[in-house]
């Protein structure tokens, strides 16, 4: 008979594993400048620490109490950078569109300090970054020290802040065509949102067969249960059961973990 406690443990490892949609990702590459997805809530560490604590206490005593605790805190972990990885997305791609139609506005002739000034059309991540070089230009200060001393603070587009910052410059102190120089930045951007997001599509089977292969132990208890072999009897009773609940939890989380490094190293930034 699989108890209460067991049913509550594999409906909350499922939630932890369950591969996140990869259809929305992929149509956001079809849309040029999407809108930015709303900021979910997320649990604390902490908070969630101490409910998978109290859930493994409950199911695998002492031993499980450490182990659903450490599921927990990994479970946070995976969907904060889960986030940051969609924060950044965002922002490279709200940043590309801007500098497409800044570029576009340059070559019909208006002045830089004009093309900057039209950021309300633009994504709020986008007017983040844009927006010291926006108020550099309405002031007549330099636009590329503006950007290079604002792409300290932006983690996710810093990097391309510094190349439209170098490209700005060689532009003023050589007299190269602005327009020109933007668009090839613009066009590196496009290229490498579009590379990222079909790499993140082919990547959909190997991270559900990461997801699937973290799941089989506790599936694998579970039949057990179902068969009458009673697995979680031994292992909460007794040091080795105790120390396998410990060993097994921390393999399985390090699998996860070194299958989800080199996914993420796969793509490109």
């Amino acid at each position: 008979m699989v108890t209460p406690s067991l049913a509550c443990a594999v409906l909350a490892l499922a939630v932890v594993v369950a591969p996140g949609s990869g259809g929305a990702s992929r149509l956001a590459l079809l849309r040029r400048s999407p809108k930015p997805q709303p900021r979910r809530r997320t649990l604390p560490t902490a908070t969630a620490a101490g409910f998978g604590a109290l859930a493994g206490l409950l199911t695998l005593g002492p031993a499980g109490a450490l182990a659903g605790a450490a599921v927990a805190t990994a479970w946070t972990a995976r969907r904060q950078a889960r986030q940051s990885e969609r924060t950044a997305e965002s922002a490279v791609t709200e940043l590309a569109a801007s500098l497409g139609r800044i570029t576009e506005e340059l070559r019909a002739g208006a002045h830089p300090a004009a093309a900057l000034g039209g950021l309300t059309a633009d994504g709020p991540l986008a007017r983040a970054a844009w927006g010291p070089a926006a108020r550099a230009a309405a002031l007549g200060d330099g636009v590329p020290a503006a950007l290079v001393a604002h792409a300290r603070d932006q983690r996710d587009v810093g990097r391309d802040l510094r190349r439209i910052a170098a490209a700005w410059e060689l532009a003023e102190r050589h007299g190269a065509p602005l327009a020109e120089l933007l668009t090839a930045v613009h066009t590196d951007l496009r290229w490498r949102v579009a590379h990222a997001g079909r790499v993140r599509a082919l990547l959909a089977g190997p991270r559900a067969t990461a997801t699937v292969l973290t799941a089989l132990p506790v599936l694998g208890i579970l039949l057990g249960e179902l068969v009458g072999a009673d697995p979680l009897a031994v292992l909460r009773s007794g040091v080795l059961g105790q120390l396998l609940v410990v060993v097994g939890v921390g393999l399985a989380l390090a699998g996860a973990g070194w299958a989800g490094h080199i996914l993420r190293r796969a793509v490109p930034r």
